[in-house]
């Protein structure tokens, strides 16, 4: 009784906080019958009839004062667009902007950004962004904004955005359509929120308030956003993206001939209803996603690439954020991805098609349908296959959930079992996330079992809880993956474990000095096998300093055991492997630093020396940015590492080098060149990238990919040769067709 009534006075306390935090912040949506003029100017009579979100608080260095540069929003709205005017003064016109490519990063550069959540359940929302250029960028934030990965800038849509520059500040106007956005209609209160990053004062800031120890965008601290007159029923609007391509390979180290390419096929996008949306594609084409980036590998385990195709990226987090990172029931990129049967190499397999609805069918209930379709390709052992996913998700209490999945990967061929592989594979799940109103407690708790037509299922369970609040982080996560437990169509990193995990730091705010946040902590994280008993155990002790230039630097000790079931080589360059069933303890330390990122040139590195395995290693990685403002950056990423191990007869390295090029000549011109080094791989790959935005959400690509062997050729000699292995070069042209 004692706990129930506590529990019941910190739920009145936390809800009567809730109500006067919408009393001090709320921000009305006017109507008006004409339309302004986008060009970023608010010279509009309408908009001098609006009133003001303004009074925006410091979110960085501080938290607890009013922002010095003022910042104000309008808001108002016809029957078919959202209007935004926007007002930021300054203390300069030394405008910091990076790139004039769509979907900037908000970091080091001078910017705001406007966070609608639609259906006002502080879980879901969408974000649209502009800076002193006029360069827009737009995305989805998942799972209330706890998390970094529940931001994602990879979602496009066509609204306009412009901005004026003048002495002291800028203003922007920007025109969002409602068939862009998705609610509930006839409903009149949204949830709103904003942040600006302004580098004339080394300032972020937000309204409402949001403190520091949050997550900038988290959904727990929004305000109410209120029109006057409802945003209307949507209509069954209609997007059609066809798209061309054509392109020419070839395969030198087969000595294959020339082949040409020529393609079509396209997306459709149809709006239900306001907040339900079906997706349609037919032979889809990807030529145009940049390569992934290359790390070095130094894990017995598979490593997480995401996902990049834009079919995929919409309401993602409805499909893929169940379980854990690496307890994952639905990954997309295993979606056109097989395996050839005769030589276990990893191969592309082409979608035919596919269709996913998803979206809100009331204020608490999303639903994600999902299926997708491979060709089969008889020459490499590989069936037709369909993948189909139904995910459903509940809101409950104050920001909580639950969700349900299911999976399934059926193949199709009368001899699918003689390849080795499953007819069929299905995971069918439970997953209960939680929230509370401030976001000083979230957690996961969830139970999948995967079913496989050879007859085997199991079991995979996973339960997180964090504490946030401003002088203490903590968090413990428990989870277990039973051996037969196969998600083919799922990211899972290894199975045959139980998993205790987490860590618990203190906070500190120093009102002098140069440091803004201290956080000093400890990290842990035991496995052990059900059959074995122990056999990894990792602890380690650190120290993070950010600074008041935005500059950080961290450090810490580590130790760690390991007892290896198969044998493995930890250089990751081939060498001798350690043998199997040997026990592996050592210590180690770790150091990062990142200079101040407002300036032209600045660094991100870490060091890392100490014992390894059986041995020693030491070695540094990091990144170099050169930003030639507004048109672009060069930088260099590298990593570096050196083996002493006693069982090898010499010093083992590896290195990676990926310099990137990235210029744009324009606000709808832009071009990556991005070569990467990897003498894990021994190769040098070269993609080269030109994307010309000719209309809203319409381009013109042009990719060149080159990819060469670098590494020793295996004579006698044993010389460095770098041979060619592969060309490419594709043209795509999509366009974005309202019917």
């Amino acid at each position: 009784m004692k706990n129930l009534l506590c529990l019941t006075i910190f739920c009145l306390v936390t809800r009567l906080s809730a109500q006067h935090h919408d009393h001090d912040y709320s921000l009305r949506v006017g109507s008006v019958d004409k339309a302004p003029l986008i060009d970023g100017r608010l010279d509009e009579a309408d908009w001098q009839k609006q009133v003001a979100a303004k009074d925006f608080m410091q979110y960085f260095p501080t938290d607890t004062l009013l922002a010095e540069a003022k910042t104000e929003i309008y808001m108002m709205a016809d029957d078919a667009t959202l209007y935004v005017g926007i007002r930021c003064y300054s203390s300069g016109n030394d405008w910091i902007v990076t790139s004039l490519r769509r979907d900037f990063r908000a970091g080091g550069n001078d910017n705001i950004t406007l966070v609608f959540d639609s259906f006002d359940d502080q879980t879901n929302a969408i974000f649209f962004g502009i800076n002193p250029e006029g360069v827009i960028r737009e995305g989805l934030i998942s799972g209330g904004g706890n998390q970094r990965q529940d931001f994602s800038e990879s979602w496009d849509n066509k609204w306009v955005g412009e901005a004026s520059k003048f002495d002291g500040g800028y203003t922007a106007e920007l025109a969002i359509p409602f068939s862009t956005l998705r609610y509930k209609a006839g409903n009149n209160r949204w949830g709103f929120l904003s942040y600006r990053f302004d580098t004339q004062t080394n300032e972020r800031s937000t309204w409402p308030p949001i403190p520091q120890n949050q997550i900038l965008f988290n959904l727990a601290h929004t305000g109410p956003m209120v029109w006057d007159d409802a945003p209307p029923e949507s209509n069954s609007n209609i997007s059609l993206i066809p798209f061309v391509s054509a392109g020419t390979a070839k395969d030198f180290e087969e000595g294959e001939p020339s082949t040409q390419n020529f393609d079509f096929g396209g997306d459709a996008k149809i709006a239900l209803t306001s907040g339900l949306n079906l997706d349609v594609t037919v032979n889809p084409d990807f030529s145009q996603v940049e390569v992934d980036r290359q790390i070095t590998n130094l894990d017995r385990f598979e490593i997480f690439f995401p996902e990049r195709r834009q079919f995929f990226l919409e309401n993602a987090d409805l499909f893929g954020q169940f379980g854990f990172g690496a307890i994952n029931p639905f990954f997309s990129r295993r979606i056109g991805v097989g395996v050839d049967t005769s030589t276990d190499v990893t191969i592309q397999n082409r979608i035919l098609g596919g269709a996913r609805l998803s979206g809100k069918v009331d204020q608490n209930t999303r639903i994600g349908l999902l299926n997708m379709h491979t060709a089969s390709n008889q020459a490499q052992g590989l069936p037709a296959t369909n993948y189909s996913v139904l995910a459903l998700q509940r809101n409950v209490l104050d920001r909580s959930n639950i969700g349900l999945i299911a999976v399934n990967k059926q193949s199709f061929g009368e001899d699918v079992e003689g390849l080795g592989l499953n007819k069929f594979n299905r995971v069918v799940g439970v997953d209960f996330n939680y929230a509370s109103a401030d976001n000083s407690w979230t957690g996961k708790t969830f139970t999948h079992a995967s079913f496989t037509s050879d007859g085997t299922s199991a079991l995979a369970h996973g339960t997180r809880i964090e504490r946030n609040t401003r002088p203490f982080g903590s968090e413990f996560v428990f989870s277990y993956v039973g051996d037969d437990y196969n998600a083919e169509t799922g990211f899972i990193r290894r199975t045959n474990f139980l998993r205790a995990s987490g860590f618990a730091e203190s906070r500190l705010y120093p009102s002098q000095g140069s440091a803004n946040r201290i956080n000093l902590g400890a990290g842990y994280e035991f496995l052990w096998r059900p059959d074995f008993g122990l056999s990894d155990r990792s602890v380690a002790l650190f120290a993070e300093f950010r600074m008041n230039s935005t500059a950080n630097f961290e450090f810490g000790v580590e130790h760690s055991f390991v007892h290896l079931f198969d044998e493995f080589d930890p250089t990751g360059t081939d060498s001798q492997p350690l043998a199997a069933d040997q026990d592996f303890e050592w210590f180690n330390a770790f150091a990062s630093f990142g200079t101040n990122s407002q300036v032209p040139l600045f660094h991100r590195f870490g060091l890392f020396v100490g014992e390894y395995f059986n041995g020693s290693r030491y070695g540094i990685r990091g990144t170099t940015t050169y930003v030639y403002k507004p048109k672009g950056s060069v930088q260099l990423d590298y990593a570096v590492n050196f083996f002493d191990m006693p069982h090898l007869d010499e010093i083992k390295s590896t290195v990676l080098i990926g310099p990137r090029i990235d210029y744009t000549f324009s606000r709808s011109l832009f071009t990556t060149v991005f070569v990467q080094y990897n003498s894990q791989s021994q190769n040098t790959n070269i993609n080269a990238r030109l994307q010309w935005r000719f209309a809203p959400v319409s381009d013109f690509f042009l990719v060149f990919t080159d990819n060469y062997f670098t590494g020793n050729s295996f004579e006698p000699s044993d010389r460095f040769v770098m041979n060619i292995r592969n060309r490419s070069i594709v043209a795509k042209l999509t366009y974005w067709l309202n019917v």
